[in-house]
C-alpha cells in the first residue's frame, strides 16, 4: 500500500478543478459545495500534511475515489 501525503492546500486545487467551490470558511475549516453533485465537503487546512485516513474520507465524499 502506498501512502500519499498531500497538503490541504493541494487538495482544495485537485477538488476546485472536479467543480468544487469554497462554499464558506469556519476557523480553519473550508466547506465546499458542488455545483451539480449532492452534499458538501469539509477540508481542514492546517500546516501540515494530512492524515491519510483523514485524505481517503474527504476523497470519498466528493466522489473522487
Amino acid at each position: 500500500m502506498v501512502i500519499i501525503l498531500v497538503t490541504p492546500k493541494e487538495l482544495l486545487k485537485v477538488l476546485k478543478k472536479d467543480g468544487w467551490y469554497v462554499d464558506r470558511i469556519r476557523g480553519s475549516h473550508h466547506m465546499l459545495k458542488h455545483t451539480s453533485k449532492v452534499g458538501r465537503v469539509t477540508v481542514p487546512v492546517h500546516k501540515e500534511d494530512l492524515k491519510p485516513k483523514t485524505l481517503h474520507t474527504i476523497l470519498k465524499q466528493a466522489g473522487i475515489k
